[in-house]
């Protein structure tokens, strides 16, 4: 029973899941089937829309190209708008308002650049036209208010707004000749201390109208005026510059009107140069440099093209006069001045170089160097002329009284104003040879020294007395070593040269002592007083003899010595030795031979005098009396004062 029953329930259940799964199947296909019929009726609306939204879509498009249009339109409107009211402010003129002016300006390029950009419009080039034409008249109205702004604020310069710019130390003009203490020197034009100073370039022109000139400047250099520029910028410019340095005392002189000058007149003349120099380099050059820089900022090539053209006839004038002075005939006297101008070149060189930067003022810097350089050779070759000439010097001034002659005090005093120049010399010498400058500055004035001696040897020549010449020769060497001991020269000389010379003194003063004295010291010797026989006086005197020397023999003694003594005294006490200690040491050493020959000479044959008639006849000095008279020798008195 229980197996059918079974059997049965699993057959009922096999059958109804077949008919369930019949059913599925049914669903299954009826759901295609209504799918299906979807598909092909959105074919069917697909097909049906398309035309609507192809139509959509161009509806779209043209409504983005009407838009574009609009907005197109808009700005070429726009750019119209903008186009008027820069003709309006152009056609205004830019007196009144000139940033404004200088706006519309930039605006007119910008409509130009625009308009050339959108060629499509079909005005385009009748705009353009119009625009073109009107930047060139504002151009025009630009470069004519550059002109008048620069004009209007371009003024020489008075010179006491240049000496506020100096330190104090160079605010006043250089001395004139005969102002410098008597020992030389320089005068403060040559001041190393002026080297270092601070100097502040006076304002040239308005520090606020410069932006103004800039930006007019750069409107024109875009338009491509750069010559015109120039040509306002230099004529302006330049005409002032000159004017001031005139103003300050600058004179255009050539070589010929150098040439003319008395010396005084040109020694004033080369010392306001130098100080010209200076004030036109570091106040004035330096200003229109600063000027330059501002108004063409970033406009490179202009801006020192323009400064050079303003520049270059000042830089011409100023440097003519130095080259006219290297320039012409050499002399000794010039030889200071060449080396203060020398100087000043050389301090100013840096900052030419600086100042004259550029390619435009290649010229001027060269022009500059040039005449550091001629300056040099000239000063070297009137140092060289300055030797010889000692040497050679043949001027007949006699100096009767045997004192220091002129050209060695010339000569001296030259050498001592040569050390105040030393580092300038062992400069100038580096300029010619770069080794041993301090030895050839020795060697130079040692040849210089010795020029002298030899010329003094020929000139003591011209005495015919010969103690004269060796006292001429005490006296000048003398001055020599004195002068070299007191000054710079010393060091560089060496004491070897002070201590020879010292020597050569001494020397000359023996030979006057042995030259002058040796007569009458021989008059006072007993040699060949000898008697004759013992028979008594001579010539009716009487009296006897002493030592076997006869009276009349001792009385001819004592009648040469009052002769030459007297003579001696006569002429040499117009003999001049102008060194007190000298004097004093040469009158000392007379008196160490004579006085104590004399004292013995009476000693030993005064008693045969005085035992006579009339001894004072003979015996007219006391040693005393020749020791005092001694004193007046070497006074430089003249023959029409009485004897002391």
């Amino acid at each position: 029973m229980g197996v059918p029953l079974a059997m049965e329930t699993l057959s009922e259940r096999s059958a109804f899941m077949r008919e369930s799964l019949q059913k599925s199947q049914t669903i299954t296909d009826n759901m295609v089937s209504i799918l299906g019929s979807f598909d092909h009726r959105l074919s069917a609306l697909e097909t049906a829309m398309r035309p609507t939204q192809i139509r959509t879509h161009s509806i779209r498009r043209a409504h983005e190209n009407i838009d574009k249009t609009l907005k197109a339109a808009e700005v070429i409107l726009a750019q119209f708008d903008l186009s008027r009211q820069a003709e309006a402010k152009i056609l205004r003129g830019p007196h009144e308002d000139l940033e404004s002016y200088l706006e519309a300006v930039d605006q007119l390029r910008s409509n130009i650049k625009f308009f050339s950009g959108n060629k499509s419009f079909k005005s385009s080039d009748g705009v353009l036209n119009h625009a073109n034409n009107l930047l060139a008249k504002a151009i025009l109205k630009l470069e004519e208010e550059f002109k008048q702004l620069l004009m209007s604020y371009s003024k020489p310069v008075e010179p006491d707004r240049l000496f506020d710019c100096l330190p104090t130390s160079a605010r006043h003009p250089p001395q004139s000749p005969g102002q410098n203490d008597d020992q030389g020197g320089k005068t403060n034009q040559s001041d190393p201390s002026l080297e270092n100073a601070v100097y502040t370039p006076p304002a040239l022109i308005p520090p606020r109208i410069l932006p103004l000139l800039h930006d007019l400047a750069q409107q024109m250099v875009q338009a491509g005026y750069q010559q015109q520029l120039l040509k306002i910028y230099r004529d302006t410019r330049a005409t002032v510059l000159e004017m001031s340095l005139r103003k300050l005392g600058v004179e255009k002189l050539s070589k010929d009107d150098v040439q003319k000058m008395q010396w005084e007149v040109l020694e004033a003349k080369i010392g306001n140069w130098i100080h010209f120099m200076r004030i036109a380099v570091k106040t004035l050059f330096a200003g229109e440099r600063k000027i330059s820089d501002q108004i063409f900022e970033g406009m490179d090539s202009l801006r020192t093209a323009c400064f050079a053209e303003v520049t270059k006839e000042s830089v011409a004038m100023l440097l003519s006069f130095g080259e006219a002075i290297a320039k012409s005939k050499r002399s000794p006297e010039k030889l200071f001045v060449l080396l203060d101008m020398y100087e000043i070149m050389r301090e100013l060189q840096s900052e030419i170089e600086t100042i004259f930067e550029g390619k435009a003022c290649t010229e001027m810097r060269e022009s500059a160097l040039s005449l550091t350089k001629r300056l040099a050779q000239t000063a070297q070759e009137t140092f060289g002329d300055f030797e010889e000439a000692v040497e050679k010097d043949a001027t007949k001034t006699a100096v009767l009284d045997g004192t220091v002659h002129p050209l060695t005090s010339y000569v001296i005093n030259y050498v001592k104003f040569l050390f105040d120049y030393q580092s300038t010399l062992k400069q100038l010498f580096r300029e010619f040879d770069s080794d041993e400058s301090n030895n050839q500055l020795a060697s130079v004035t040692i040849r210089i020294m010795q020029a002298l001696q030899t010329n003094l040897d020929g000139k003591s020549k011209q005495y015919k007395d010969p103690a004269l010449t060796q006292l001429f020769l005490m006296n000048n060497i003398h001055y020599m070593v004195r002068s070299v001991r007191r000054s710079e020269a010393k060091d560089l000389l060496g004491d070897d040269w002070v201590q020879i010379h010292r020597r050569i003194v001494q020397q000359h003063a023996n030979q006057y002592k042995r030259v002058a004295w040796g007569k009458i010291l021989q008059s006072l010797s007993a040699q060949g007083m000898t008697s004759s026989g013992g028979s008594g006086g001579m010539g009716g005197d009487g009296g006897g003899s002493s030592s076997g020397v006869s009276r009349a023999v001792v009385k001819d003694k004592f009648k040469a010595f009052n002769l030459q003594f007297e003579e001696l005294h006569l002429r040499q006490s117009q003999w001049t030795v102008p060194d007190s200690e000298l004097r004093e040491s040469l009158r000392l050493a007379v008196a160490e031979v004579l006085l104590p020959a004399y004292r013995s000479f009476i000693k030993r044959f005064g008693p045969l005098i005085e035992s006579g008639k009339n001894p004072q006849k003979y015996i007219r000095y006391t040693p005393e009396d020749l020791d005092r008279m001694l004193g007046e020798f070497f006074e430089g008195k003249t023959w029409s004062e009485p004897k002391r």
